[in-house]
């Protein structure tokens, strides 16, 4: 059964139509990825879907019984009440549960979620806000959930709760993401929202985008050709022709449809074309910490004994649950905030540049001109002069919109502005939070690049798993209780690492109850009990069994800590996690039945 129809839905604020004519159908079971570049129409896509606002033109259907809740991209600034208000506030009133039922509910997304239930809304920070209208929409228990950025402001424990809670509970999903490890998770379908059009792909992530390169090949050279065309027809009328009148009327009408048909193209969105100001290098040691703490007045510790080396050119990405100390840690590291206890050494020639969550260097009152450059018409980089229109078009705003209001702009475009202000300025020393809020694909992939290619030192804190995985070389991870403790590599290496001392760990464990086991069995066995030649050669068989059952058993472990295993809903990953079990029991067998030939081989 179809949980949600759009057909031939049209929508247009004056100019261009930001929906043409599309349709849009999602079935039971359905986990919709929409997505499509900054300002390209998904938010208005999905307030339709959630029917706050109705199209142009075109029908909507959502049938009886149906309820579609929708979890908005922005964070009301003020709502009254505490958290049990306001998840309660998400209970439907057409619910003929029990009120018990209804408590019940509610008191268990409150749990799950971790939230205080007491505490006023408006005093939560950005991810326990998030959070708490993640659990008031799955209060009213949808038929259909609409998620807008879901990830922006959650930390990584909460990204994973949310995945597992929505796969488990098999909620169908139309939702918009930047984060791609969630979308290769979640989505078992995608589709595609450009220039006011609607493409659906039924597949997963990584084969959409073979499959839209190969498209956008194909479409680029269609146009050529078409455009080969047009001059050559502009070519001929030039030329004015004279004779069979009949045929150059007909080639004349056809060239007038030809411009029209040309008029009418919509070109692709480029890509952003970022460049980093870099200043003066710095010196080699950027900041050394020595068993550095930090605790405000009259609370426990925040950070407990750190000690890092940060040298010139190393990319760090912070991870942590909201209120670990993150952001404390950066300020300790760049002298804006005193350690409690420890040594903090600085090195020379720092010229630091700062992006913070909130985006609140940008005045809504001003235009988006104006909050680049002030008063001026120009604004340097690299040492070059440029027009402030000229480099706002780099970063995707049309000379309409850079004279536009900033408080009109969509987080993605604020995201942007933020980062065209912030790269004049010379720097050697970036500091990123939560860069990747909002941004689209294309300008993800942009800014991963320039990154990638950044010579000088990179402090990130981020949420976005493939993000730290493709740009930074040491991951520091807020373990709780004040410890913070540092890893080589992003995300996935982090992970991976876990789940080697967890195999380290249980494969001690198995060992000492093995070696119990073989003692107790020596203690009753009949001494001088010889091994006879089968015996033998299963002793020599048996270690290097043991050596492959552990590889297996780290193997199976670092494929559990993939993202993409479970995007067919946890089906493989089941069969992992009985493969696994299974492996550590052959392997707790084969150790027990060496140590008690190895302890008889001698009698």
């Amino acid at each position: 059964m179809a949980l949600l129809s759009l057909l031939d839905v049209y929508v247009s604020f004056g100019g261009p139509p930001v929906l043409d004519h599309l349709n849009l159908q999602i079935e039971e079971g359905e986990r919709v990825c929409l997505l499509g570049r900054n300002g390209a129409g998904k938010t208005t896509l999905m307030r339709i879907a959630a029917g706050e606002s109705a199209p142009d033109t075109g029908t909507v259907t959502i049938p009886d019984g149906v309820c579609i809740a929708r979890l908005t991209q922005e964070i009301p600034e003020s709502l009254p009440g505490n958290v049990r208000d306001i998840v309660t506030s998400g209970l439907r009133t057409d619910d003929h549960s029990e009120d018990w039922e209804k408590d019940l509910r509610v008191d268990d997304l409150i749990a799950r979620l971790g939230l205080p239930e007491d505490r006023e809304f408006n005093d939560l920070s950005g991810g326990l806000k998030r959070r708490c209208l993640l659990a008031k929409a799955l209060a009213a228990k949808p038929g259909l959930l609409l998620l807008d950025e879901p990830t922006n402001h959650m930390d990584l424990d909460s990204i994973l709760w949310m995945e597992e809670f929505l796969l488990e509970q098999k909620i169908p999903l139309l939702f918009v993401t930047h984060d791609r490890a969630f979308l290769r998770r979640m989505a078992n379908r995608i589709i595609e929202l450009d220039r006011g059009k609607l493409a659906s792909w039924s597949c997963d992530y990584d084969t959409y985008l073979v499959r839209k390169e190969e498209l956008f090949v194909a479409e680029e050279r269609q146009r050529a050709a078409f455009d080969k065309k047009l001059g050559q027809e502009e070519a001929w009328s030039r030329r004015s022709p004279g004779a069979r009148r009949t045929k150059s009327n007909a080639r004349m009408e056809a060239l007038v449809k030809m411009r029209a048909q040309r008029g009418a193209l919509r070109s692709v969105a480029g890509s952003a074309k970022m460049e980093i100001s870099e200043a003066e290098r710095s010196g080699v040691r950027v900041v050394e910490a020595e068993e550095i703490a930090f605790a405000y007045p009259g609370g426990t510790p925040l950070i407990r004994e750190f000690s890092l080396v940060l040298n010139r050119g190393d990319k760090v990405g912070l991870i942590g649950p909201n209120g670990a100390g993150k952001t404390t840690l950066v300020k300790m590291l760049l002298g804006q905030l005193a350690p409690t206890s420890g040594v903090l050494k600085f090195g020379t020639k720092m010229e630091v540049i700062y992006f913070d969550q909130m985006r609140e260097q940008i005045d809504d009152d001003k235009t988006v001109a104006e909050n680049l450059a002030g008063d001026s018409d120009t604004v340097t980089v690299q040492g070059r002069s440029r027009h402030v229109i000229s480099y706002l078009q780099d970063f995707l705003f049309d000379p309409t919109r850079a004279r536009s209001k900033a408080k009109v702009l969509s987080g993605g475009e604020r995201n942007r502005l933020l980062l065209a202000r912030l790269f004049t300025k010379p720097a050697n020393v970036l500091v990123l939070d939560e860069p990747t809020n909002d941004l689209d694909a294309e300008t993800l992939d942009v800014l991963e690049d320039i990154l990638v290619d950044y010579a000088g030192t990179l402090i990130m804190v981020s949420h976005d798993r493939a993000f730290l995985d493709n740009v930074v070389t040491s991951t520091l991870v807020f373990e709780g209780n004040g410890v913070v403790t540092e890893h080589a590599g992003g995300y996935t290496d982090w992970r991976n690492e876990l789940a080697r001392v967890a195999v380290a760990k249980r494969t001690a464990a198995i060992g000492t109850i093995a070696r119990t086991t073989v003692a107790k069995s020596n203690a009753s066995a009949q001494p001088g009990a010889k091994l006879n030649n089968k015996e033998r050669k299963e002793l020599e068989t048996l270690p290097g069994k043991i050596e492959q059952l552990e590889a297996e058993q780290a193997q199976i472990t670092v494929q559990l800590g993939d993202p993409e295993i479970y995007k067919d809903g946890g089906t493989k990953a089941a069969a992992l996690q009985k493969r696994l079990h299974a492996a550590e029991a052959e392997h707790s067998d084969a150790l027990a039945r060496w140590m008690d030939l190895d302890a008889r081989k001698d009698a």
